[in-house]
């Protein structure tokens, strides 16, 4: 299992469960992970990225610390982190609900790179959306397949290009 700033803590502790004491020791709020119904049911929950925020910290820096104790080669924000610099302002033409900073951002490119399927992901994320925010996915491509799929589901759904890079696809899920 590769660790990222979105794997579940209950995923990371299934199969790296040394990182416990250190998840607890950068979040302390998650000292309950100590507690099996606790563990059983926020950690399903909760992902690396929140418990860092909740802990203060850069979500890179504390999934690279549990890369580096896990013998995994630490990521780095260009390749596998969409920063805020990369999401364009939204434009006039953009439906009001894509205006907002998006909840989350999920580079398809990286995903298909590590034999992931965004799609998936994309679901997961629906579930924890909140009201009036929306999931940006990132690709080279226009994802036919996913916006299909996510429309079926009755979800709002917005693609269109990159005005400063027209081979960037920029689709929102709401």
């Amino acid at each position: 299992m590769e660790i990222t700033p979105k794997s579940k803590i209950h995923d990371v502790l299934t199969h790296f469960p040394q990182l416990e004491e250190e998840i607890i020791r950068a979040a302390p709020p998650f000292e309950n992970l100590r507690n099996p119904l606790l563990r059983r049911t926020a950690a399903r929950l909760a992902t690396l990225e929140q418990a860092a925020r909740i802990g203060g910290l850069n979500p890179l820096e504390l999934v690279n610390r549990l890369r580096r104790l896990a013998g995994q080669p630490e990521l780095t924000r260009t390749m596998d982190l969409p920063s805020p610099a990369d999401i364009p302002p939204a434009s006039a033409d953009d439906p009001d609900w894509v205006r907002g900073e998006p909840q989350f951002v999920i580079d398809g490119n990286q995903l298909l790179a590590r034999g992931e399927v965004p799609l998936n992901h994309i679901n997961q994320l629906l579930a924890q959306l909140e009201e009036g925010r929306s999931i940006l996915l990132i690709t080279d491509f226009e994802p036919l397949p996913m916006i299909e799929s996510i429309q079926k589901q009755n979800r709002k759904v917005y693609h269109k290009l990159d005005g400063q890079n027209p081979h960037r696809h920029l689709t929102y899920f709401g």
